[in-house]
């Protein structure tokens, strides 16, 4: 069923989301750029309401984001988006070709496991009360460069207007979050990233991308 404005209706969809969390804007990138509607669920990272029985119900390991659809949930943004591909798939994110396909998970993946997950909340705030303020920046910093000197060599010989050519894809949803928070949290010079610096224009100028950016959400704070 479509909606007046082509958006696919869904009366099952609910997104439990965060406004500043990172995997969360993947998933709601995703969704808007597959025409999806979906009901907002916020949970309120910073008053630990990913911690109530009724949450610890969606996901033990009290992350966002949850997705709800109908009976099925799931929750980390990886599965998530691996299953609406697979249960929704207009406007693939995923190219058909093998290599590029590839290239997309490779991708994902890198962000997901290897840059995310080091500038986490809880992971800095332990580091904060170990070892001081100072090195929780350096910590986060080096390890998101780190991250992207890697996707700069994954990406070179295939990145076009976006990160695996000319078409949204994957690499996409999870690279410009990444990106956008990076920037302004952790000070990263993107000078030094020429190729995540060209695509990143690009996605940050998707409207899809604009809608689900942190401050667009009902339960952004100024």
């Amino acid at each position: 069923m479509a909606a007046k404005d082509g958006r696919e209706v869904s009366s099952k969809l609910v997104l439990y989301s965060f406004w500043q969390s990172s995997c969360a804007w993947r998933v709601r990138f995703a969704l808007n750029l597959k025409g999806l509607s979906y009901e907002y669920k916020a949970v309120d990272l910073t008053k630990g309401e990913q911690f109530t029985p009724e949450f610890e119900k969606l996901n033990p390991l009290h992350f966002v984001p949850v997705l709800v659809d109908g009976d099925i949930v799931v929750s980390d943004s990886f599965a998530i988006l691996m299953y609406l591909e697979e249960k929704y798939p207009q406007r693939a994110l995923l190219p058909a070709d093998p290599q590029r396909k590839a290239l997309n998970l490779q991708a994902a993946s890198i962000v997901s496991s290897s840059i995310q997950p080091l500038h986490m909340m809880s992971i800095l705030k332990y580091l904060e009360e170990k070892i001081g303020p100072q090195e929780r920046f350096l910590f986060g910093q080096t390890n998101i460069e780190k991250g992207f000197f890697a996707l700069e060599k994954l990406l070179k010989d295939l990145a076009g207007k976006y990160a695996t050519g000319d078409e949204v894809s994957m690499a996409d949803v999870f690279i410009a979050p990444q990106i956008a928070i990076s920037a302004e949290r952790f000070k990263i010079d993107m000078s030094t990233f020429p190729i995540l610096s060209r695509i990143y224009d690009s996605q940050k100028a998707l409207r899809e991308f604009i809608a689900a950016s942190p401050e667009k959400q009902p339960d952004a704070v100024n």
